[in-house]
């Protein structure tokens, strides 16, 4: 969940590492620090708050002279947030920045105590960089392989010697890390972003694999210490998809880049009017037992999403796991069953453990994934990549849109395979997947009237989303957009569970938004929406275009425009996201890095 970046050139490091770490504030943090090697020493400059609290720090000292650093963006898990447990961690040898958790580290400290160690800091890094300081004489090598062999957790750390002012090293264990290359030096990071102003192309580590960046190229190491060969990989991604490009905030501007993301996902995969998976044999569909979607958050609701569409059209049980409760439950998984695994980052740490249980039990895995070979889809048995481009807002958007367009693809293709529907009816469904993105351009022509509903509810301080069927997974993902990045208090609830105690909560002038984008319940959902209208609650309703009554039933009416209802779902998360964009910017919130939370979630 934190930020790691280092470099080691001929530029200033100083100045890389803090534009780096600006580019990893999407991942979440609240404190920051950089260490650079300057005249024989280290030198490390830190501070509790965002990146202007270090850059103010900066100025006040005097900003580091070298060539060679690491940088990192902390988002506290062992200890407050404060000046002594952000990262760099320092001591008498080196310097290291670490991503993850350290599970054992009461006993190293415990240990390192004992050994005369004292520490700073309460944090479990601080175990990893003293117990690192006390292994090594000199090579680093060998003192990182006994630091490793003694830690058990989750880890990607940077490391500085005092004594190597010209060299790097890296490596990582379930977390994520890059090591970029390019004419001036060599790069790390966590994620492609931070490098994309001066490199595309990296190397993957793999677990156990260990870096060594010089300003002249890159070694990469394997567990046994020889030098290993390894692919360069090119990103796709370039700079200006990583920047706003005029938009106020990375979120409104992944708003609008959804139609384009849509279209670069489903067209693709359609071929003479129907869904071709080239990444997914047809058997894996045709022969599946029983379907699992695991995720965590926002890609949990597509689960959701696919859970529906997959019975519907499919016939086959489905079930829709939040990954952390799937890794612990002992679910009872048998050799025809298949799992798909739904991410945005590859890398969210539940998520990649449920991957592993799957495959210990047997069962062929599906990713689903924006981010090209990050671990889980590297680990996966089979993979679909979403083409959504790099999403940089915590709050996820445009990564949402495909994961459902993907799904809804994954469904008609397993209906026209299983026999649950015919080409005729195969190929009608796929031509109305393929208008989704103009629906949704046309939700963003003007945006006005969303924007006035979200001002009108600006000061609540509770919310109720209900729905549904179809409406209800979209409901749970619409109060998920609004408690990130607004604050206010929001629940989703399926409507017809109202009267079983959620009504006690509508009372006078509390909204309720009301998602009946289903012909088939409507009538159902006009009689709850009338329960909690006759208690005195305010009704914001979602309908598709045309639905009879909106104006009678919603005290504020938001029309979908007219498509396949089935579909209803990526024009409907487009007003959802809206609302909660302005809802949030209305109540003065930082938009794109909502407190407490990180975008890629790589620790339990």
């Amino acid at each position: 969940m934190c930020g790691i970046v280092g470099y080691i050139g001929k530029s200033d490091a100083t100045g890389i590492l803090i534009e780096g770490l600006r580019r990893l504030e999407y991942r979440g943090y609240d404190s920051a620090g950089v260490t650079v090697a300057e005249n024989g020493g280290l030198r490390t400059v830190k501070t509790e708050g965002r990146l202007d609290a270090l850059e103010q720090r900066l100025r006040e000292e005097g900003r580091p002279a070298g060539h060679c650093g690491i940088g990192h963006t902390r988002w506290a898990t062992h200890g407050e947030p404060s000046d002594r447990n952000a990262h760099p961690h320092q001591t008498g040898k080196l310097s290291l920045v670490h991503n993850g958790i350290i599970e054992n580290y009461l006993s190293l400290r415990q240990f390192l105590t004992e050994e005369g160690c004292a520490f700073r800091s309460e944090t479990d890094t601080e175990s990893a960089a003293l117990l690192l300081d006390h292994y090594y004489e000199g090579d680093p090598l060998p003192a990182i392989w006994q630091m490793t062999s003694r830690l058990r957790g989750s880890y990607a750390f940077g490391v500085l010697f005092a004594d190597r002012p010209e060299e790097i090293y890296a490596l990582r264990k379930d977390s994520p890390l890059i090591v970029g290359v390019a004419e001036d030096g060599a790069f790390l990071a966590s994620d492609i972003p931070a490098i994309l102003r001066h490199t595309n192309r990296y190397y993957l580590l793999e677990e156990g694999e260990i870096a060594r960046l010089r300003a002249d190229g890159v070694t990469i190491f394997d567990p046994e210490g020889r030098p290993v060969e390894k692919e360069l990989q090119t990103a796709d991604w370039d700079v200006s998809a990583a920047e706003k490009g005029g938009y106020a905030h990375f979120m409104l501007k992944e708003i609008h880049e959804q139609p384009r993301a849509l279209r670069d996902t489903i067209g693709p995969r359609v071929r003479d009017g129907l869904p071709v998976f080239e990444d997914l044999p047809d058997e894996v569909l045709a022969q599946a037992g029983r379907i699992y979607f695991v995720a965590c958050g926002t890609a949990y609701h597509a689960g959701l999403m696919g859970k529906a569409a997959l019975e519907r059209l499919a016939g086959i049980p489905v079930e829709a796991d939040l990954a952390s409760e799937f890794r612990y439950r002992e679910p009872i998984l048998r050799p025809d069953d298949v799992a798909v695994f739904i991410t945005q980052s590859g890398e969210t740490a539940d998520t990649l453990a449920a991957l592993r249980l799957a495959k210990s039990r047997g069962l062929r895995t599906v990713a689903i994934a924006n981010v090209i070979a990050s671990s889980i889809p590297r680990e996966a048995d089979h993979v679909i990549y979403t083409n959504a481009g790099p999403e940089i807002a915590v709050a996820s958007t445009k990564a949402y849109s495909v994961q459902l367009a993907v799904i809804y693809l994954l469904a008609i293709r397993a209906g026209l395979l299983r026999g649950g529907i015919g080409k005729e009816r195969a190929r009608a469904l796929t031509a109305a997947l393929e208008k989704t993105p103009a629906l949704v351009e046309q939700v963003l022509r003007d945006t006005s009237h969303v924007q006035s509903v979200a001002a009108a509810c600006q000061t609540a301080h509770d919310l109720f989303y209900i729905g549904r069927g179809l409406d209800y997974a979209l409901a749970m993902e619409g109060s998920l957009k609004l408690k990130e990045i607004s604050y206010i208090h929001s629940e989703a609830y399926a409507a017809g569970e109202l009267k079983h105690g959620t009504i006690s909560l509508c009372t006078e002038g509390v909204p309720v938004f009301a998602l009946a984008t289903q012909s088939a319940l409507y009538e159902k959902m006009l009689g709850n929406i009338r329960e909690v209208a006759s208690r005195g609650a305010r009704v914001l309703l979602m309908c598709m275009e045309g639905a009879p009554n909106a104006d009678q039933i919603g005290d504020y009416v938001l029309e979908l425009p007219a498509g396949e209802e089935l579909f209803a779902a990526i024009p409907g998360v487009t007003v959802l996201q809206l609302f909660a964009y302005y809802a949030a910017l209305a109540r003065g919130c930082d938009v794109d890095k909502p407190r407490n939370l990180a975008k890629s979630v790589t620790v339990e």
